[in-house]
């Protein structure tokens, strides 16, 4: 018996519960530079109410986190984002965002515990910020596709012209991806796992 008022129901909330036709979920990190929009991509694309750990920038951050070109962000994650997303009745990714800048990246390596592959979204505004991620999931073995955030006021490039400034593999997958919009996110995550299926049955054939 409840207290007058109160929540007779007991249990995670229903949104919060998987579909008894679900036959397999994949945990999926979303990596990238300081400010490239992955919390903005986690949180449009998740189907339940988004874990964030958003504090707001101090005066700590000055001279050791690189502002430019996202001179107005306030707000930084110092830990990870996490959300779900169902992409059809038996497959559910758990979306991992991982903190940008170089001072939180020890955290890496238990986000990337697991993970069966990665987003990289970049920002054309500064490039220079995806290098040292793509290194670390190249290092780490870790396969990859990269999204371009396409924020409104960025230069806009040829992808293979970006997949050449970045030296991207020619199979590695390269999209255009509005972090805002649900449907680009979306399609994003499917063209990843399609990547990532694909090298599946690559290795089967060469067994």
């Amino acid at each position: 018996m409840g207290f007058p008022g109160s929540d007779m129901r007991t249990g995670p909330p229903e949104e919060d519960t998987l579909s008894a036709s679900t036959m397999a979920a994949v945990k999926v990190v979303i990596v990238g530079g300081f400010g490239v929009g992955k919390t903005t991509l986690v949180g449009s694309v998740s189907e339940i109410r988004p874990l964030t750990t958003e504090e707001t920038m101090t005066q700590a951050s000055v001279g050791v986190d690189e502002l430019a070109g996202v001179e107005s962000k306030t707000e930084t994650t110092v830990a990870m984002d996490f959300g779900r997303i169902s992409l059809n009745e038996e497959l559910v990714l758990y979306l991992f965002g991982t903190p940008g800048q170089e001072r939180f990246w020890f955290l890496w390596k238990g986000l990337f515990e697991g993970a069966l592959g990665a987003v990289v979204l970049i920002d054309t505004r500064r490039l220079e910020v995806s290098f040292d991620v793509l290194g670390r999931l190249e290092e780490r073995g870790v396969p990859f596709i990269v999204a371009v955030n396409t924020f409104p006021e960025a230069p806009k490039y040829p992808l293979e012209e970006i997949r050449a400034a970045l030296d991207l593999p020619e199979p590695v997958p390269i999209v255009e991806c509005d972090a805002r919009d649900r449907a680009d996110c979306r399609d994003t995550l499917l063209i990843l796992m399609r990547y990532l299926y694909s090298l599946t049955v690559a290795t089967t054939r060469e067994r």
